[in-house]
């Protein structure tokens, strides 16, 4: 049994690598698949947008086919989004069927992220550093993406595309591999939902949503927008998702082992301050250099807003909470990149990425607004 354990939860670790490399790839190759085809702006903006979707479908169907199906057969079915959304991409050019590929890049996306949890966290024997640890592969992954791109498109425009449907199906076959036990299937029996009733409950979704629409238009749009203006150009703008991702992974490793969060709600206000600060900083310069250590310190900024929010949940944190909390707060990742490409078509992509700094103020807003109940909590108790 404990072998079971230490396979189960490695096999979540290594999945969710995988995965980074999926979706995060996906803001590169919406931008690969521009250039090959010429489509319009508010087109970029919807394949992006239908990851999202499935992302915030695919828990729902999760949560519902484990208790009918077991999580294998579950996994197995939806995580295949991610070699057949790719292998199609790279074999059509039919818009109808790009759309549903990006769809099931995001149906694959949602399914992993609920699967890595319970494989990851019910077999590590600190919760807290195996969740850090799989957050952290998720974000090396995203981070190595670009290579992947850069030295696969050496050998064709469209040889990534292929690359990155093999990626997927070697996590199909490791889900296969692994055992996963009858107790690991969703059912809950007597939910209570009382926290639909409480307020911090949905001041915390609408920091989250924000945290969606915000980090998930910048990993999506920032390579456009880079090549767009002209400050980065060529191969090189492909790394900007590596910069990104590299100051979260920095971030996540240095909040979970060395600089331990002690007041929650102090931490979340000053990272949404720094969000605005180099957010805007980042949209008002027009050199390489500056870019790069801005978007480094904005990925900084935001890397622990998602788990530190969570964190503040406290004992709301339940299936049936998480189950509504992160399905309606990845609706921000469906609306803001899609905002963008519209205002982008129409007023141009300066004023499309100038848009995202809306959810960035929504960032600080809600922070302010939790620590406030929060205290109020903490003198009433």
């Amino acid at each position: 049994m404990e072998k079971n354990h230490i396979l189960q939860r490695n096999a979540g670790l290594f999945t969710f690598f995988i995965s980074g490399i999926c979706v995060i790839s996906s803001g590169v190759v919406v931008s690969l698949l521009q250039e090959a085809y010429g489509f319009a702006y508010h087109m970029t903006g919807t394949l992006l947008s239908l990851v999202s979707v499935g992302n915030l479908l695919s828990g729902f169907m999760t949560a519902a086919l484990n208790g009918k199906l077991g999580m294998k057969k579950t996994a197995m079915l939806l995580t295949a989004g991610y070699g057949i959304g790719y292998l199609a991409m790279g074999m059509t050019t039919w818009m109808t069927l790009l759309m549903l590929a990006f769809f099931l890049l995001g149906i694959a996306k949602g399914c992993v992220i609920n699967t890595c949890t319970i494989l990851v966290g019910n077999n590590s024997k600190n919760r807290a550093v195996g969740m850090n640890l799989m957050h952290s592969c998720y974000a090396l992954g995203a981070l190595l993406c670009p290579f992947f791109i850069a030295v696969t498109t050496s050998f064709g425009s469209m040889v990534p595309l292929f690359v990155l449907a093999v990626i997927g199906m070697a996590m199909w076959v490791i889900f296969l591999m692994t055992p996963m036990t009858a107790d690991q299937k969703q059912k809950e029996k007597g939910t209570d939902w009382g926290f639909l009733k409480i307020k911090k409950f949905w001041l915390l979704t609408g920091l989250l949503f924000c945290q969606n629409a915000a980090e998930f238009s910048v990993n999506g749009w920032m390579v456009t927008y880079f090549k767009g203006r002209g400050i980065l150009s060529g191969v090189l703008s492909t790394y900007t998702v590596t910069v990104m991702w590299s100051a979260t992974l920095i971030a996540r490793l240095l909040i979970a082992f060395v600089f331990p969060i002690k007041n929650t709600y102090s931490a979340l206000i000053k990272m949404g301050i720094g969000c605005i600060i180099f957010y805007i900083g980042m949209m008002m310069t027009d050199s390489q250099i500056p870019a790069i250590l801005l978007l480094f310190a904005f990925a900084f900024s935001m890397a622990g807003m998602n788990p530190t929010a969570m964190a503040s949940a406290g004992k709301m944190t339940t299936p049936a909470s998480i189950g509504i909390m992160l399905p309606v707060a990845s609706a921000g990742a469906i609306l803001m990149p899609w905002t963008a490409g519209i205002l982008s078509e129409h007023a141009g992509l300066t004023v499309g990425m100038a848009s995202n700094i809306v959810p960035c103020m929504g960032l600080l807003v809600f922070s302010i607004l939790v620590k406030q109940m929060g205290e109020r909590e903490e003198i009433q108790s």
